[in-house]
């Protein structure tokens, strides 16, 4: 998936407007939009500006997976959907944690063990 569209995902889920989100990075409606459309390229600066007003780190906002989010946070273990909107902030911080921790052991054994 495109980081453009990771953003518009995690955007949507925070309830924020594309309007919101370009008054907070200094730019009109218009161009904000074609940075979620991957019209327009986001360097490292614009990315940590994104991240911080979704409060996401932007490694977790990077590897943003809708599928992993909705699989692992919204179904208990019978798999109903539960409502967690009191703990889902630290849940999901730990999910994005773990990801990237494991993310980050397959590089190592990637550069450890190259195939």
């Amino acid at each position: 998936m495109q980081i453009g569209k990771k953003i518009r995902k995690v955007r949507e889920l925070r309830n924020f407007t594309q309007d919101f989100m370009a008054k907070g990075l200094g730019i009109t409606q218009e161009a904000y939009s074609r940075l979620e459309s991957g019209q327009t390229r986001i360097d490292v600066n614009r990315m940590e500006k994104i991240a911080n007003i979704l409060d996401i780190d932007p490694i977790s906002l990077m590897n943003f997976d809708v599928s992993f989010f909705f699989n692992n946070r919204n179904q208990n273990q019978a798999g109903k959907i539960v409502n967690n909107h009191h703990s889902l902030a630290n849940e999901e911080r730990k999910i994005y944690l773990d990801r990237i921790a494991n993310l980050e052991k397959e590089i190592e054994d990637y550069r450890n063990n190259p195939t």
